[in-house]
């Protein structure tokens, strides 16, 4: 080889070593960023090309991919994490609870009523007023006449005499039913198949002395008055849809595990992506009341979205119902209902049935259980499904929705068995103040809201808020994680403090590890070289400011795949 020719070469190689790598699309500098990645916590700048992160590090290092098409958004000292990750909710009914009555925030019976009789005076005539959200032990004012701790529907009847009613209370486990309703539904003078199909549903009919019903349904019973209301249409999911994804980017959301969705969500979820207006990363959980729906997909396998955005691993059994229904199954009854125990709303051979059919099949199976005895239950029946088929669950993450109140021997258990608790830390804010009368405080203190200890045993949590049963702000679940206080600040120093997340493991479990929960941990949840560039912007710092100040954070810039979707 001539000495000319290999100077060629040489400088060549040098010439390659030295060039600058392919330009980032954006650059994010100027805050403080966030990763939830051991190995380099807090960085000073990120790059991102297409979806994805192509670089992490010191502003100097980061800058090297800045070219003359480069965007580079100064965060002027703001905060980023990565995005937040809705780890149980329900993406429909975030939608329709913006097109409904929204009662979340009323604070008396008599609130609720003055809602619906507007909402009647501009209804047509006969068309059902639907609402959700009501929650009688929060309210401010109680009402003279209770029945098992219920309102009862005479003021609702009174103010909408032709309008059928029908509102759900905020845990979606029960609801209430005016006159009219339960008119149409035929069971005013609650016949004897009425009750016996209630019963036999899982659920119950609350009556009053003489017998008669007093509108409110208790968990599988609803389906005797739900059954009746019309079709609101595909126009009107289309619409509860759109509000339901811009709802996320509000928030900061850039995934969402959707807990219980039927064939016709999953076709209009399909019809957003072909169309590119899904916009947030949906993990599909199908809903086990429709079997038929299961099976199909049992014998048709698991499908893995290549693009991320709708992915369907997994299925939703609903096994028990909430404590402020009083229809979470509990091993003792309730303290404030010394005859009642709540109630199974699933037979526990399905759940069985299903963890054998799910593992062989590659699906995630996630139960929804918050009663002590609902939980142990179904930790005996997927225990029984792992040791039949130890090849299949190596790697199941089977999961346990809620998890709210364990007996104190099955803490462990779900480190043991690799049971996954979805845990939504709002709803110990929202339900602890009243919640003591269910349980008592022995209960309370040993089995309710356990973070810390199913943390320290080795569990992963999933973190989250149940929207619409909580409103879908991450923020005040983030808060009462770090906190256990009730959003108004109380009491001192927070309920059981013991068990509260510090603020590492509270954002990890609103980011990778709640990837982890849908198997998505090597592709999102933190900011990493190679993983989707999914970010939020916060106003200021939730990792450093002071407790009063974490409810204060706002969201200002939301990042899909790259693209800036919500900006404040």
């Amino acid at each position: 080889m001539s000495r000319y020719l290999y100077s060629l070469i040489l400088l060549f190689i040098l010439v390659s070593s030295c060039s600058s790598p392919e330009p980032a699309d954006t650059i994010f500098l100027g805050g403080t960023i966030y990763t939830v990645n051991d190995a380099q916590p807090v960085v000073e700048a990120i790059a991102v090309r297409g979806d994805f992160i192509i670089a992490v590090g010191t502003e100097q290092e980061v800058r090297q991919y800045e070219g003359k098409n480069t965007r580079v958004i100064n965060l002027e000292g703001k905060t980023m994490t990565p995005g937040f990750i809705e780890g149980h909710g329900h993406f429909m009914g975030v939608g329709y609870n913006e097109l409904n009555l929204d009662l979340m925030y009323v604070n008396s019976y008599d609130e609720l009523i003055e809602k619906v009789k507007e909402a009647v005076e501009k209804a047509r005539p006969g068309q059902w007023i639907l609402g959700r959200g009501w929650h009688q032990d929060k309210w401010n004012v109680k009402p003279e006449v209770m029945v098992k701790g219920f309102q009862t529907h005479q003021a609702l009847s009174a103010v909408s005499p032709d309008n059928p009613v029908f509102l759900r209370h905020a845990s979606g486990h029960a609801a209430l039913a005016n006159a009219k309703a339960m008119e149409i539904a035929g069971v005013n003078q609650l016949s004897r198949e009425a009750l016996q199909e209630a019963s036999q549903e899982g659920g119950e009919i609350i009556r009053d002395a003489q017998g008669n019903p007093t509108g409110i349904f208790n968990e599988r019973a609803m389906v005797l008055i739900s059954r009746h209301i019309p079709d609101q249409g595909v126009e009107q999911d289309r619409e509860a849809l759109e509000l339901a994804i811009k709802a996320c980017w509000r928030n900061g959301i850039t995934s969402f595990h959707d807990a219980g969705t039927t064939r016709e969500n999953i076709e209009l979820y399909r019809e957003f992506k072909a169309n590119n207006q899904l916009g947030v990363r949906l993990y599909v959980m199908l809903t086990g009341f429709d079997r038929e729906l299961v099976h199909e997909w049992f014998r048709k396998g698991i499908e893995v979205d290549p693009d991320h955005l709708l992915t369907i691993r997994s299925v939703k059994l609903n096994c028990d119902g909430a404590l402020g229904s009083r229809g979470a199954w509990l091993l003792e009854p309730y303290t404030d209902r010394p005859d009642f125990y709540g109630m199974a709303t699933l037979p526990m051979d399905t759940v069985l049935s299903t963890s054998r059919q799910g593992l062989a099949a590659g699906f995630q199976v996630c139960s929804h259980a918050i009663g002590d005895r609902a939980n142990q239950e179904i930790l005996n029946r997927y225990e029984t499904a792992f040791k039949e088929n130890p090849s299949k669950a190596k790697d199941h993450r089977f999961r346990i929705e809620h998890a709210q109140h364990l007996h104190p021997n099955d803490i462990p258990r779900f480190a043991q068995l690799g049971v996954i608790p979805a845990m939504q830390a709002i709803h110990m804010s929202s339900d602890r103040p009243w919640a003591i009368e269910r349980l008592g405080e022995k209960r309370i203190k040993e089995g309710a809201y356990m973070w810390q200890s199913l943390l320290k045993s080795g569990a992963k949590i999933v973190n989250g808020t149940d929207a619409p049963v909580e409103p879908l702000n991450p923020i005040p679940s983030f808060y009462a994680s770090v906190t256990r206080q009730t959003l108004a600040g109380t009491p001192e120093g927070g309920y059981e403090p013991e068990e509260k997340m510090t603020r590492e493991q509270a954002l990890r479990s609103y980011t990778l590890d709640a990837a982890y929960g849908a198997f998505e941990d090597g592709i999102k949840g933190s900011i990493e070289k190679g993983k989707l560039a999914d970010l939020v912007v916060f106003d200021r710092d939730i990792m450093r400011v002071p407790d009063v100040e974490i409810q204060k954070a706002t969201v200002v810039m939301t990042i899909v795949g790259g693209k800036l979707v919500f900006e404040k």
